[in-house]
């Protein structure tokens, strides 16, 4: 499909810089199976489960990703690194900015006692960091030095302070790993978790670290061209016979989440049999896609030529979701990570 199919004109004002305040006064947009649109805000979303029905969250801890520092040579410009995946105790794929200042065999210093020696440099941007730390040591350091990595369309608006460091991380989070939050679960209180609870609706965890690969542009022209960054998931054993428990007993899955929903179709055989995994996924979902999970997704709304735009538009139809949008546009809904929610209802196979 052509890339340009998923563009759409959205006005900045609409781009949120703080999340709504609870956490579940923001507005959802509930795009039912047939297309129809109605207003919401999150705090309603039992009122769209029934019994038995099953909310699956990502709970990927966002860590301090990006760190400051510079390049220890006779000249030492300042560099910006994002980290985006860990490979080994020591080691993590990172992009960095500028990364024409840097070789292989270069020390960036990020802090008076944490440094990281280049291994290899890559495309756009990517490089291979080694550090003078590993393991614990390591994750100490990284929260102590780095900041909170917000994405692009906030971080060039102000800088992140200590309200980020909660705003940003979602009350599921326990394993540390993602750079970007899971976007959806930030709109989740514990009143709401109460709700859901009393209404009869299970909650099982997964996790997806999510990587820097997902603000990523989507720079060709056909969506088939586009080459996914891979990120890591686990689906425990328990989490898989809960949701096979919430299947036999006809309850539907709800995902909180594009990341939520990847992992459970990566995890899921063509039956729709979700079993236990763990290791790297790199699905990529477009229109065509046939789903095996999910019939309920909670989301925020999405960048232009994006694949999580791509992802929803598969989940309800592409003409669906642009009239959502424009709908959310002409109701001055907040976009992108602290912004509102829309309640998507999976469009029937054809």
């Amino acid at each position: 499909m052509n890339v340009s199919q998923f563009d759409f004109a959205l006005p900045e004002r609409h781009i949120a810089l703080r999340p709504a305040v609870p956490r579940d006064s923001a507005r959802m947009l509930v795009v039912h199976e047939d297309g129809r649109l109605e207003h919401s805000t999150v705090r309603n979303l039992s009122a769209y489960l029934r019994t038995g029905d099953a909310i699956v969250v990502n709970d990927s801890k966002v860590i301090h990703a990006r760190l400051r520092g510079v390049r220890r040579r006779e000249a030492q410009p300042k560099i910006e690194l994002m980290l985006h995946k860990r490979l080994a105790t020591d080691l993590y794929a990172a992009f960095a900015r500028p990364a024409r200042k840097l070789v292989a065999g270069d020390t960036v210093e990020v802090g008076s006692a944490l440094s990281a020696q280049v291994v290899e440099r890559g495309e756009g941007g990517e490089i291979l960091l080694r550090f003078n730390a590993c393991g614990h040591a390591l994750d100490a350091a990284i929260a102590e030095i780095g900041e909170v990595p917000l994405p692009p369309y906030i971080a060039g608006k102000r800088k992140p302070d200590e309200r980020d460091d909660a705003d940003y991380q979602t009350i599921f989070s326990r394993h540390d790993g993602s750079v970007a939050a899971p976007t959806a679960g930030l709109h989740f209180t514990p009143e709401l978790l109460m709700q859901l609870v009393s209404r009869g609706v299970h909650r099982v965890d997964v996790t997806l670290h999510v990587g820097a690969g997902t603000f990523l542009p989507v720079n060709v022209s056909d969506t088939a061209a586009h080459k996914m960054h891979a990120e890591w998931v686990n689906v425990t054993a328990q989490a898989a016979a809960a949701l096979s428990s919430v299947r036999a007993a006809n309850g539907r899955i709800a995902a909180i989440g594009t990341t939520t929903l990847r992992t459970l179709e990566s995890a899921a055989a063509p039956d729709g049999c979700i079993s236990a995994c763990s290791g790297e996924t790199a699905i990529y979902i477009t229109p065509g896609y046939r789903f095996r999970t999910a019939e309920i997704l909670l989301t925020n709304f999405h960048l232009p030529r994006s694949t999580l735009f791509m992802l929803v538009c598969a989940f309800c139809g592409l003409e669906t979701m642009r009239a959502a949008y424009e709908e959310a546009i002409r109701e001055d809904y907040r976009f992108y990570s602290y912004g509102d929610a829309c309640l998507l209802f999976r469009r029937p196979s054809e």
